[in-house]
């Protein structure tokens, strides 16, 4: 199982309205990449090198059609889990990932929010897929 690391600057972007993590208003993509997320101190997906894009990814990273509800004074964010399928060669190339993280597309800075770190790098095949399963719930604010 893939370890879950937040970066430390999602709160502070929380906190100063730069990010939306309620509701479905914003778009929240996944991106793999390759170098161990800085938790203190990445804030976009620019700190971050993502594989190449082609072979069944795209730059950028996709979609996880993020969403949150309240039940109280509880908010549980939800996702849809994301399959990336090699074609015609290795995914993103021969580039090796490692990392897979989750950022706010539609935030000006793309701001980054959280992590998994998969323990070893990890090479997607041509007709493999990789899936990032993201459980019942992302994560949960009480």
């Amino acid at each position: 199982m893939a370890a879950f690391v937040k970066y430390e600057t999602f709160i502070e972007n929380l906190m100063n309205k730069l990010i939306d993590a309620f509701g479905s208003t914003d778009t929240w993509k996944a991106v793999i990449h390759t170098d161990a997320p800085v938790v203190a101190t990445d804030n976009a997906v620019s700190d971050l090198t993502q594989i190449a894009g082609n072979n069944g990814y795209t730059t950028g990273g996709t979609d996880i059609t993020y969403s949150s509800t309240r039940s109280g004074g509880t908010v549980t964010a939800t996702a849809v889990d994301v399959v990336w399928t090699a074609s015609g060669g290795n995914l993103g190339s021969s580039t090796t990932g490692r990392y897979v993280s989750v950022y706010d597309d539609t935030s000006a800075g793309d701001n980054v929010g959280w992590s998994y770190d998969y323990g070893a790098t990890f090479t997607v095949a041509a007709g493999e897929t990789f899936t990032l399963d993201f459980g019942a719930s992302v994560h949960t604010f009480a």
